[in-house]
């Protein structure tokens, strides 16, 4: 029965394009050689152990689960989802053939791969919602992601974009869309619990979008756009609820607002905007002898919208849910204090593991 996988494509995305542009999914694992002779969990545990003969009893366990699972256990017509650090979106495919290792491929982090249908690939993080999201935030590269219906509603999200929820499923769906880590014919590992092992930063950072997500939808996302603007040092002007002509915000710089750089924004709290959403900003930015743009659409951009903004780097500027919480988090102490209030930070160090 298929299964659901998730793969991560490098701490900071360095293989997502890669991935998406050649049908792979995997690579990482540098230090590993070709996986292919392993025929059991226990012979992949030796190369581990050979390989960081240094590191700890929980952390050779934990490599040996993945690499495992990447070896073995992801199988063909398996759902494999790849979260993306460079678009902060999520890739869907297929898995169509098992684990290979490409030996003659110069970079040593591109060798250990599983070919893949990718099938959609610019999901919005904002179409997931939060107890699953929690699941895909673990730390690991690999893992199985299984409870609250995860298979199921992960296999609705590719199919149609959105997520059903855990309670929305129920009966013979979920029992057949659900498979137990145990029903594998491997012994069940870390990699069958993510939860365990999240990413504190990311599962933070999932948060933090929800809450904003919640107290400003609609025009309210405006209202918020504006706040971090005037903090950067603009003077702003927000256009009221209703038709705006394509402008929801003007700004510039100077005691009056009129100095360079003078930038129109355009914001939409809802789905994905296409192209004739650019083709307007593009408009009003000409009509009004705009210098620059602001394109805030967070739940993210069409394909068609992508391509049509690929040639305006130095003049429009997108900001995707991801982009206004990171710009949220480095004004937040600029904001007004009822801005403050609807979403409530506290600033918290820990130590940090590189080890996953």
């Amino acid at each position: 029965m298929a299964k659901a996988w998730v793969i991560r494509s490098g701490r900071y995305g360095e293989r997502d394009q890669w991935a998406l542009a050649n049908g792979y999914s995997g690579g990482g694992w540098r230090e590993v050689p070709d996986l292919t002779a392993c025929a059991s969990r226990e012979d992949v545990a030796k190369v581990v152990e050979a390989t960081w003969s240094g590191a700890s009893i929980g952390k050779r366990h934990n490599f040996t689960g993945q690499l495992w699972a990447l070896r073995s256990r992801i199988r063909p017509g398996d759902l494999l989802v790849m979260p993306l650090k460079t678009t902060k979106q999520i890739a869907f495919g297929r898995v169509t053939g098992g684990y290979q290792y490409r030996a003659g491929e110069a970079e040593a982090d591109r060798r250990h791969v599983l070919t893949v249908d990718w099938q959609r690939t610019d999901l919005p993080r904002t179409a997931v919602k939060q107890d699953l999201l929690f699941t895909l935030g673990s730390a690991m590269s690999i893992f199985a992601p299984s409870k609250s219906n995860a298979i199921a509603r992960l296999e609705h999200l590719l199919a149609h974009g959105t997520d059903p929820g855990n309670t929305a499923l129920s009966g013979t769906t979920a029992k057949i869309a659900s498979v137990s880590p145990a029903s594998d014919t491997a012994a069940q590992t870390d990699v069958d619990e993510p939860e365990l092992a999240a990413d504190i930063e990311e599962v933070a950072h999932d948060q933090i979008t929800a809450r904003i997500a919640e107290e400003f939808a609609g025009h309210d996302l405006a209202t918020l756009v504006t706040a971090i603007l005037t903090a950067e040092g603009f003077q702003c002007t927000m256009a009221p609820p209703g038709p705006d002509g394509g402008i929801d915000i003007t700004a510039g710089r100077g005691p009056l607002g009129l100095d360079s750089p003078r930038l129109l924004a355009q914001v939409k709290s809802g789905s994905q905007i296409g192209a004739p959403i650019v083709t307007q900003l593009h408009g009003v930015m000409t009509t009004h002898g705009a210098e620059q743009g602001l394109l805030v659409a967070w739940g993210g951009l069409t394909k068609p919208a992508r391509d049509a903004l690929k040639n305006q780097h130095l003049r429009v500027r997108v900001w995707e849910a991801g982009d206004v919480v990171d710009a949220v988090l480095r004004t937040y102490d600029r904001l007004p204090e009822e801005i403050r209030t609807q979403v409530p930070l506290r600033r918290v160090w820990m130590l940090s593991d590189a080890g996953l």
